[in-house]
């Protein structure tokens, strides 16, 4: 049975990583598009499979797995030994993995949703803060400048390989450019650059968002 992806039909947020995941590896799969506007994810055949109505979620003949981070951690370990290895085996080498995955969640994506935040108000002609807005932008562009630290101690976060630790950054960090906020590409933090430069250019990467290209158009 054919692994089967309930995601929004575009590579953002959760559904993002998990697209990105399966292109890394090369994973056959089965798209079953949720239609957020609709409410369908919180319909109770959906509730069944995720009791608090988000996507993504995978049905892995009959396994189901929610949370996008927790869908890639199990996919990568399952297909170990099929593309980048993305979630190590050893155990000091996962703990890298697992220690950069960590400053994601408790540093990275709290400030970039901070920001996200409250940008988003000024693009729905909501009241807005500029000076809430200059606030969170500080505070990324600080966690930001720890990153270049920790990147040029090691090529990637979790280590001198490409792993999940980075790939989970592709959730929102892409949104950055396309809401006009250039500070992934600000001068100042060479290793930092280097990284995300890297991470941009990932064949999986550019080929996920030539097809999501590709099939908006038609």
């Amino acid at each position: 049975m054919v692994l089967k992806l309930y995601a929004v039909p575009y590579p953002s947020r959760g559904s993002g990583l998990v697209y990105l995941l399966l292109a890394e590896k090369q994973i056959p799969f089965e798209l079953v598009a949720v239609d957020l506007k609709a409410k369908e994810q919180k319909k109770p055949e959906f509730l069944a499979m995720h009791p608090f109505g988000q996507v993504p979620v995978i049905d892995d003949d009959g396994f189901i797995v929610y949370e996008s981070r927790a869908i890639c951690r199990y996919l990568a370990e399952k297909y170990a030994d099929q593309g980048p290895s993305l979630f190590p085996k050893g155990l000091k080498e996962r703990a890298m993995v697992e220690q950069g995955a960590a400053v994601e969640s408790a540093n990275f994506e709290p400030a970039i949703l901070k920001l996200f935040r409250e940008g988003g108000k000024k693009l729905r002609g909501l009241p807005f803060d500029q000076t809430v807005f200059d606030e969170a932008l500080a505070e990324l562009s600080a966690v930001l400048d720890v990153y270049d630290v920790i990147l040029g101690k090691h090529k990637f976060l979790g280590g001198d390989e490409y792993s999940l630790a980075d790939l989970f950054h592709f959730a929102h960090a892409p949104r950055l450019a396309e809401n006009g906020i250039d500070i992934m590409m600000t001068k100042g933090r060479p290793n930092f650059t280097r990284w995300w430069n890297e991470l941009t250019a990932r064949p999986a990467w550019a080929k996920l968002m030539a097809d999501f290209v590709k099939r908006a158009g038609n």
